[in-house]
């Protein structure tokens, strides 16, 4: 059945869509943090549909508001009043420490990107972007124009001038075995002479906190609030891109932005908000969200159904406090991984619920030489063995953990051990 499937896939989809494993699986029905397949066998899921399964699979709170709303009515656009969107922006809105913070609700977290940059490009009368080296912003022309993983940039057309500064990653820097705070001196110190080339008004910095398809990647904390510092001095916009690091993915803060000492001036969200519903958006003072000068609107963005489901999952997300559980269960993976010592494994980094593990080829030194194919290995072994686990990074060699935010110390052990397993049979 499923390679009649991929057939059809094949034959009707792009061939650029990639899909994983050597016998792709169609899965059916998921429930908490577990999955099954056409055929009946269940895994316990690490990646969520790419972190977008933020709490569980069905889970019953959201399942029950979207069927709540669509005995109701399913789509409206923003032409109307819509209650399920404003309740569900006052709601982010109040968690988003941004101050006088408005919402504008999308459909994807590509959208919140293309709408955040229209805002401060708008705002700045400029088309000149600042990015991190080794991004991933979304699959639009204008945000494939900021990414900066040529893995995931097809083409080198564009609608801004993109100038790409250091620090988005340690493991594979030229900065690399410098200490924390020398790392950001020597970062801070390039965004400075980028600046000096770029010349004339950039209009924004985009940055996500912890890079996602980039390999879960990250600066020190305390890297971005030190490049706010050079960008408040020339008045140019900060854009968090917390599409895979907001809502308390991360276990120590609730906003990925949280941990550098800074506060942007807009946040974009997608992915976790929706638990699997199409949801994306961007947060920004009044004075920022209401500077466009030109009418606006959104089709599909905030609909009555995604809306509902989304507030739901949100209200579930605080009141059982899943940060904490990020904390809280995201340690034991993380010392699991580090103690295990392979000689594949180059670096395990990240927080909470959000890890990365990068495979190299053994004895190349450090950092080891990327090893893709180990990685598409562990990544058959843990299927294999009842897992799903994600991979991505610049040269496809890196592991991406995260599973939803619900997940049990059992389930956490019974993934580590299966990870593990895999990890060493593929040494």
């Amino acid at each position: 059945m499923s390679s009649e499937l991929l057939k059809r896939t094949r034959a009707a989809l792009p061939s650029w869509l990639a899909i994983y494993y050597d016998e792709p699986i169609e899965l059916e029905r998921g429930e908490g943090r577990h999955v099954w397949d056409a055929d009946g066998n269940r895994y316990l899921d690490f990646f969520g549909g790419i972190l977008t399964t933020m709490t569980a699979h069905a889970l019953p709170e959201v399942t029950k508001a979207v069927a709540d709303q669509a005995g109701k009515i399913v789509h409206s656009s923003t032409l109307y009043l819509n209650r399920p969107m404003v309740e569900l922006a006052e709601q982010i809105a109040a968690v988003s420490e941004i101050p006088d913070a408005k919402v504008f609700l999308t459909p994807s977290g590509t959208e919140a990107n293309d709408a955040a940059l229209l805002l401060a490009s708008s705002l700045r009368r400029s088309n000149q972007i600042l990015a991190l080296r080794n991004s991933n912003h979304g699959r639009s022309f204008s945000t494939i124009a900021i990414t900066g993983n040529r893995s995931w940039s097809p083409t080198s057309l564009s609608p801004f001038q993109t100038y790409y500064v250091h620090g988005g990653q340690q493991y594979r820097s030229p900065f690399a075995g410098l200490s924390d705070g020398e790392y950001i001196a020597a970062c801070v110190a390039d965004l400075r002479e980028v600046l000096d080339q770029a010349g004339g008004d950039v209009a924004a910095f985009i940055a996500e906190p912890v890079q996602g398809v980039g390999g879960f990647t990250s600066g020190p904390d305390g890297l971005l609030g030190a490049f706010a510092e050079v960008l408040r001095e020339k008045g140019i916009l900060w854009i968090s891109d917390e599409v895979q690091t907001g809502w308390g993915r991360t276990g120590e803060h609730f906003w990925g932005w949280q941990a550098s000492g800074g506060t942007p001036d807009l946040v974009t969200f997608a992915k976790g908000i929706g638990n699997g519903l199409s949801m994306g958006g961007v947060i920004a003072p009044a004075a920022i969200m209401d500077s466009l000068g030109a009418n606006h609107i959104s089709t599909f963005g905030g609909s009555p159904l995604t809306s509902a489901g989304a507030l739901a999952n949100l209200r579930y997300l605080l009141e059982n406090d899943l940060q904490a559980n990020a904390a809280a269960q995201g340690p034991a993976l993380f010392e699991g991984l580090r103690a295990l010592g392979s000689p594949i494994v180059g670096d395990v980094r990240g927080k909470g619920l959000m890890l990365g593990v990068e495979l190299v080829r053994p004895g190349t030194g450090t950092p080891g030489d990327p090893a893709p194919e180990l990685a598409g290995a562990v990544l058959e072994g843990c299927k294999r063995r009842g897992l799903l686990v994600g991979k991505g990074g610049l040269h496809g060699n890196v592991l991406r953990i995260a599973p939803p935010l619900t997940l049990t110390a059992e389930e956490a052990a019974q993934g580590l051990a299966a990870l593990l397993a895999a990890i060493e049979e593929a040494s």
